[in-house]
């Protein structure tokens, strides 16, 4: 894996856990947190995100998480399982902001 694929990971699994740590219900978290969990099976499970971002806004955080995991696709990532991440995300979003 090359350094940009690398970081592009980090940023996506960073955003989304953020996202999971600041859910609006116990739900929507479980949600976030399938989606890492299709992440790292997609990679390998061999990253953990980064800690300390500096955006704490909800809909910031979910926008900058599905850019990242869209742009994955152009580091050879399964785009199958790409879009899945993405469902998955749209879908805990959904969970998250139906309380």
């Amino acid at each position: 894996m090359l350094l940009p694929h690398a970081v592009l990971l980090a940023e996506a699994r960073s955003y989304v856990t953020a996202l999971a740590d600041r859910a609006l219900t116990f739900d929507g978290s479980m949600e976030y947190e399938r989606v890492l969990l299709e992440l790292d099976e997609l990679h390998g499970g061999v990253f953990s995100p980064t800690t300390g971002l500096p955006i704490t806004d909800p809909t910031a955080l979910y926008t900058i998480a599905h850019q990242a995991i869209a742009e994955l696709e152009s580091h050879e990532i399964d785009p199958l399982g790409l879009e899945l991440c993405l469902a998955m995300l749209i879908a805990a979003r959904e969970t998250d902001t139906r309380s």
